[in-house]
């Protein structure tokens, strides 16, 4: 079951990274960027359940403040600029 989630979160990933690429606006870009960050934690999560290993969730943890940032970090500077 694990097998199919993963498969079924890298063609998600897949497709975000084609909008990521293309987007006719940087906030869909910015979007983009945040749900593969999401996808990729998730996949970290399952991951970590698949293997039996903590180590997965400190780095999954730790990516998901690394992507929290870099959107935040984005929305700042549509919105404003840096």
């Amino acid at each position: 079951m694990i097998e199919i989630i993963t498969i079924m979160l890298l063609f998600a990933m897949s497709l975000s990274m084609i909008r990521l690429l293309k987007g006719p606006d940087l906030s869909d870009r910015v979007i983009a960027f945040d749900v593969i960050s999401v996808m990729a934690v998730s996949l970290l999560v399952l991951l970590s359940i698949y293997f039996k290993r903590s180590i997965y969730l400190d780095v999954a943890l730790v990516f998901g403040l690394i992507g929290f940032l870099g959107t935040t970090i984005f929305g700042r500077y549509i919105e404003r600029g840096i």
